[in-house]
């Protein structure tokens, strides 16, 4: 609970300072906690597999990045195929 609490605050002070710009996107969606007492945090993940492998065997846990700032998993969109008129 300690690690959302924390990073929810830091958000709030981001936005309250004004620090978050388009330069400043986050493309990485997915963070890794290792260890029991959140020893350490990684942020540098883009895919949920990539994350539970760094954290495999440690006891570690992955969450969404609350910086995130990629496109949500958006649906692909298709053309109809244009049938020529005959």
């Amino acid at each position: 609970m300690r690690p959302l609490f924390i990073a929810l605050a830091a958000a709030a002070a981001s936005t309250l300072l004004g620090t978050s710009s388009s330069a400043a996107a986050d493309p990485y969606r997915w963070c890794a906690y290792y260890g029991p007492d959140d020893a350490g945090v990684n942020c540098y993940f883009v895919t949920l597999q990539q994350c539970q492998a760094a954290i495999s065997g440690n006891g570690g846990f992955c969450t969404e990045n609350l910086w995130y700032t990629g496109d949500a998993a958006q649906p692909a969109t298709r053309r109809k195929p244009q049938h020529a008129a005959h």
